[in-house]
């Protein structure tokens, strides 16, 4: 018991450390780091779903290069503000189009799942991750330039992070009506509320030190970010469900695969991304 807590510990403070350091870094740092969680996120997925999911066999490496290269195209499309920046997606379209065409010729078991679960790669993993770099980059059209702002796409691990801390500590002290039973019977109404209310009480912090919005914008995006969040962990719950197993993966040592510490994040970037748009319309 004390081993394994002293492993989860070690692995969770080198994890954060990592993400941490990587996003505030550079623009490098960032785009190579979800570059490599990104392409090892979908690998996973697509050895979980040919091991355990009946009649399936999708190619892991090409699932993996299009999450990769996915991330790559919208971040040149972003810091480039679409420049001729579209033809940067070609590839990424003909490697789809390999995707369905090949089913064709390999006569697998069941060329219709493994279309479902190769576009379920793209769509469920890659998708959001690369959407990451809609956060991190701003276009100034007065100055013509893009600059790279860390601080909006750290901000929706770090209320995701305490939500899931605040949820724990007060779902374990005071939890007892649950919050989705058929799916994750360990998650409670009062867990989730309170995690809510710790996230949204940080986004005031921020909103002091980084008012580039206001403090209700950045309430709201907590908001946004805790909702999706727990539905992107709800979802992830029901997808080991129906294969039978307990955790996406081993590597990380304590705590599972990699899609077990995104599975939240995968629908609180998107849902942030349409949040921060819809701010400007306003």
């Amino acid at each position: 018991m004390i081993n394994n807590f002293i492993k989860r510990a070690i692995t969770g403070v080198l994890f954060v450390a990592i993400l941490v350091g990587c996003i505030l870094s550079n623009p490098l740092s960032f785009g190579i780091l979800f570059t490599i969680i990104s392409a090892l996120t979908i690998y996973e997925f697509g050895q979980l779903v040919n091991m355990r999911a009946e009649g399936v066999n999708i190619n892991k490496m090409i699932t993996m290069l299009g999450g990769a290269y996915l991330f790559l195209a919208i971040m040149g499309f972003c810091t480039n503000e679409g420049q001729e920046g579209s033809k940067i997606f070609i590839p990424y379209v003909l490697l789809l189009l390999y995707m369905m065409i090949s089913e064709l010729y390999l006569k697998k078991e069941n060329p219709i799942l493994n279309w479902a679960y190769s576009m379920l790669s793209q769509l469920y993993i890659g998708l959001p991750f690369a959407m990451l770099n809609i956060l991190a980059f701003n276009y100034d059209p007065t100055y013509s330039s893009v600059s790279y702002n860390p601080i909006l796409p750290l901000s929706i691990f770090i209320f995701l992070w305490l939500n899931d801390t605040g949820a724990y500590c007060i779902g374990s002290l005071i939890g007892k009506h649950r919050l989705f039973e058929r799916i994750s019977p360990k998650k409670s109404w009062e867990g989730s509320i309170g995690g809510g209310v710790v996230a949204i009480g940080v986004s005031f912090v921020l909103a002091h030190y980084f008012p580039f919005m206001s403090m209700w914008e950045w309430a709201g995006l907590a908001l946004v970010v805790v909702v999706f969040g727990t539905w992107g962990d709800l979802t992830e719950s029901l997808f080991k469900r129906q294969l039978h197993v307990k955790d996406s993966g081993t590597i990380l040592p304590g705590h599972g695969g990699m899609l077990d510490r995104f599975d939240s994040a995968l629908m609180a970037i998107p849902a942030a991304v349409a949040y921060i748009y819809a701010l400007t319309w306003f």
